[in-house]
């Protein structure tokens, strides 16, 4: 039974921290796909073809690749209110930027230039979050946290879509005034964190002297229990050499080539139906909301049973079928539904993969491991866009790339089942049940 005092804490949390950390990566996402809408005519102003312009949506992750790991150990020595404060700042400033591109390379070189400036906010939050929730709420907790990306393009399509329809302002075009208008909200919320945010539970005086006393003891027993346990890695290099750090990141590949092919090009797959930009934007936004619904509820499953493999598996597989069922769809309704079951699939397998790392990892160790399986894991928003780009060039349809696609989630399917055999033959319980 949840004693009252465990109960308060708990509420106390996620009202203090969820809804925060859910507008900080609400406002992120929409700077990082927005690209998808302003393509619709930024594409055609400063001449970008559709590999060029796949090729571009993708660079992001390169430069996020190169910075992630080094930018979660800073923010894990001098704390997360700092330095989530000069990120977001940083990358809203680059997003602003983004308007006055005037062709390829300078479109490349602000792509790359906003991945540095957002490397390590993902895994930063993530983990933050295991700084302050018990292992027991972790998937709910990154769940709501997560959510804010599909509820960003459910919100942010429709009114992506809007400001498309927006007069020239100041000699500005459309697809430029996007990249302003919606990067202001980053800057503005860089100098909120540092007012707002709480580095660590023990400067937590919004919790009550017993909460915060009960709350530090109940992470500190965790973390004792997970260091005496043989499968554990706290050093920064350990956790890079890792191969169960590198098994997750091939497993979030998957999900990544998915989330980020459904970002970038949603838009302009839904508008070869021959819709506008206000109606292409409702109808990118439905399946986010279906999307989140499933995510919440199916972290919550798994946060009650403690099972993660399953919980994985499952929708990385239904979002594999989703892709092949878009691949195959001859309609508007039949493609709006295969973006539903991908964004159902991607979104579900989402919160309990991020509950596996901090099983095994804590200190500088979960800084850099978790650091690690976002990076690589987001070259999968690389590998996926430009997939669709270069093979739509090639073939001129989008069924080869989302068969691509699908094809990733199908890999990130299989090696969490072979995850979950290699942590039972070898008793680190990564996947299953962690009754020691």
């Amino acid at each position: 039974m949840i004693s009252d005092l465990e109960a308060r804490v708990s509420r106390k949390l996620m009202l203090r921290i969820i809804p925060f950390v859910m507008l900080l990566y609400f406002v992120s996402f929409l700077d990082r796909v927005n690209v998808g809408f302003a393509a619709i005519t930024m594409n055609k102003a400063i001449g970008l073809s559709p590999t060029a312009f796949g090729f571009g949506g993708g660079l992001f992750f390169i430069g996020y690749f190169l910075f992630e790991v080094p930018s979660n150990l800073i923010l894990n020595k001098v704390g997360a209110r700092k330095w989530i404060a000069r990120v977001m700042v940083s990358w809203g400033i680059v997003s602003a930027a983004s308007a006055f591109v005037v062709g390829p390379n300078s479109f490349y070189a602000l792509r790359f230039i906003l991945g540095v400036a957002e490397a390590g906010f993902f895994p930063g939050i993530i983990l933050y979050l295991s700084l302050w929730f018990p292992s027991r709420q972790r998937a709910v907790a990154a769940a709501w946290f997560m959510a804010a990306a599909p509820i960003s393009t459910a919100i942010g399509s429709p009114l992506s879509g809007a400001i498309m329809k927006l007069p020239p302002i100041a000699g500005l075009a459309d697809w430029q005034m996007l990249y302003i208008i919606e990067a202001v909200p980053a800057i503005i919320l860089g100098f909120v964190v540092l007012k707002y945010m709480t580095d660590t539970p023990s400067k937590a005086h919004w919790l009550a002297p017993d909460e915060r006393e009960w709350l530090i003891a109940k992470l500190k027993r965790e973390a004792d229990a997970k260091q005496s346990h043989a499968g554990h890695t706290a050093g920064a290099l350990n956790a890079l050499r890792d191969p169960r750090v590198l098994a997750l990141a091939l497993i979030y590949f998957g999900t990544s080539a998915g989330l980020y092919t459904l970002g970038l090009w949603a838009p302009l797959i839904i508008r070869q139906y021959g819709f506008g930009s206000f109606e292409t934007g409702l109808l990118a936004g439905i399946p986010s909301i279906l999307a989140v619904i499933a995510m919440i509820l199916w972290a919550k499953h798994s946060d009650r049973t403690e099972e993660r493999t399953w919980h994985v598996v499952i929708p990385c597989v239904v979002a594999c079928l989703g892709f092949v069922f878009a691949g195959n769809a001859s309609s508007a309704l039949m493609i709006i539904l295969a973006l539903v079951i991908v964004n159902i699939g991607i979104s579900a397998a989402k919160a309990p993969l991020w509950a596996m790392p901090s099983m095994f990892l804590s200190g500088a160790g979960a800084a850099a491991g978790i650091a690690m399986i976002n990076s690589v894991g987001n070259l999968g928003g690389f590998v996926g866009p430009f997939a669709i780009g270069w093979l739509k060039n090639v073939t001129g349809g989008y069924s080869a790339g989302l068969y691509v696609v699908g094809a990733t989630l199908a890999v990130s399917a299989a090696v969490t089942l072979l995850l979950s055999r290699q942590a039972k033959q070898s008793h680190v319980a990564i996947g299953e049940r962690h009754g020691h």
